[in-house]
């Protein structure tokens, strides 16, 4: 992967679940890294002279038509720059196209809330795991559906940058979603 700014991004699906692909990511720079060494979940990554975001997924336990994303990541020093939600975009078309049709993820912050609705998720009224809002695509992407899912996050302990992030959307529509990447 090579390149320069975010418009040179090279978005690679390295492997579905099936594909028994291990993805080593330095932990200094990337949240949830250890997860990615595993080699029973799908990859798939974003970057320019090195990876830049991950994610992992695997099929539903329960529905073989439902892909769920484990885990996404992107390097610390990269984040904001909408990375996140171009390659949850990037793996929902590769998704669909494979035959899914629903995906889901966790979000267990408002930023990574955020994330997932700018790639199109929308929050589906229901927490699973630690602390995580689960969120689907297709849904229904109403405003007071997005809003309930940032009420959720106000009953939680936040960071300064999480209180703030959520005063400045308590009011707001859903965000657009980003455009495909590829």
């Amino acid at each position: 992967m090579t390149g320069g700014g975010t418009e040179d991004m090279e978005f690679a699906l390295l492997s579905w679940p099936d594909g028994d692909h291990s993805l080593r990511l330095d932990y200094r720079r990337f949240a949830y890294a250890g997860k990615f060494v595993m080699t029973s979940t799908g990859k798939a990554v974003v970057g320019d002279d090195g990876v830049v975001a991950a994610t992992a997924f695997d099929a539903d336990r329960t529905d073989p038509d439902t892909l769920c994303l484990r885990y996404i990541t992107v390097r610390r020093d990269r984040q904001g720059e909408g990375l996140g939600p171009r390659l949850l975009r990037f793996v929902r078309e590769r998704a669909t196209a494979r035959g899914y049709d629903r995906l889901t993820i966790g979000a267990n912050n408002p930023f990574s809330y955020q994330a997932a609705y700018r790639a199109g998720f929308c929050f589906t009224g229901e927490e699973a795991g630690i602390a995580e809002l689960t969120l689907e695509w297709p849904g229904d992407r109403s405003t007071e559906r997005y809003r309930a899912g940032l009420a959720v996050f106000r009953q939680r302990d936040l960071s300064e940058d999480e209180e703030r992030f959520l005063d400045e959307k308590l009011d707001s529509e859903p965000p657009d979603v980003v455009e495909s990447p590829v």
